[in-house]
């Protein structure tokens, strides 16, 4: 079927029955409300995550669920302009807003996340969402996709570099104010620190942003521009639908559907 829009939130209740029944397909974008230097806004992360889901969901015919802009994001309480939520609160508010689209025939849910402090509370949210509820879920980090793609020509995945920049752009350039580019911390030693802590065999615990980046961001934002940062979402945007699209696929293959597990645990 044909809608307006992706987003759950502007659609009408007939619309969402139809495209449920057509499609069982939700997406959840999750982000942060943070501060990002003087030149982005504080809603970066999710300004990212909506814009990357509705061109996921265009390509896999979904529904972008309203995830809500707040995040787990501690680290960056020192600056103003950050609110951040408890893991508790944020895991809570992931699982009502998914069950409840779960309770109107959604099947299949991707996580779109751009704000890594979320990954945790994400990771247990989806665990509960699949044994509890029936949901197949499948998380995607966004913002590595966006490193992998786009990291060697825009220093990679910084913290208010040119790779937030671009997001922003895409979706609302008139919050985007790269003449205010100034301060930005030494970039050896924000990829060193940021490379410390994605790792895949240790995660140490900062204290604070001002770890990585002493001013709160680093990176390359200059020259960032409306043009590149829509093509920079085309190209995510089709890598995450085709590798999810397939991943989805096989786990209904492994896992006999997930109505019918929810079935045996029920029944087990």
């Amino acid at each position: 079927m044909t809608l307006p829009t992706r987003y759950f939130i502007d659609l009408t209740q007939p619309e969402i029955a139809a495209q449920l029944a057509h499609n069982p397909l939700i997406l959840l974008p999750a982000g942060s409300v943070e501060q990002h230097g003087a030149h982005l806004p504080t809603g970066t992360d999710i300004y990212a995550a909506n814009v990357v889901s509705h061109a996921v969901a265009e390509r896999m015919d979904g529904l972008v669920l309203p995830g809500g802009p707040l995040g787990v994001t501690p680290m960056h309480m020192p600056f103003e302009g950050t609110l951040s939520l408890s893991p508790a609160t944020y895991m809570g508010l992931v699982k009502d807003t998914c069950v409840s689209a779960a309770s109107h025939g959604a099947k299949r849910l991707l996580i779109v996340n751009w704000h890594e402090g979320n990954s945790a509370s994400l990771s247990l949210t989806a665990e509960s969402l699949h044994r509890e509820h029936g949901l197949s879920v499948v998380i995607c980090h966004a913002c590595y996709v966006a490193a992998e793609l786009y990291g060697p020509d825009c220093g990679g995945l910084t913290h208010g570099g040119e790779i937030e920049a671009l997001a922003v752009l895409a979706c609302r350039p008139d919050l985007v104010h790269l003449d205010r580019v100034e301060r930005s911390s030494d970039h050896d030693h924000g990829h060193h620190m940021d490379k410390l802590r994605r790792t895949p065999t240790f995660q140490p615990i900062l204290t604070d942003i001002r770890s990585i980046a002493p001013s709160g961001w680093y990176g390359t934002p200059e020259n960032a521009t409306v043009t590149k940062g829509e093509r920079m979402i085309v190209d995510i945007a089709e890598k995450i639908a085709a590798e999810a699209q397939d991943i989805f696929d096989q786990l209904d293959q492994v896992q006999g559907g997930t109505r019918e597990f929810s079935k045996l645990r029920k029944t087990a």
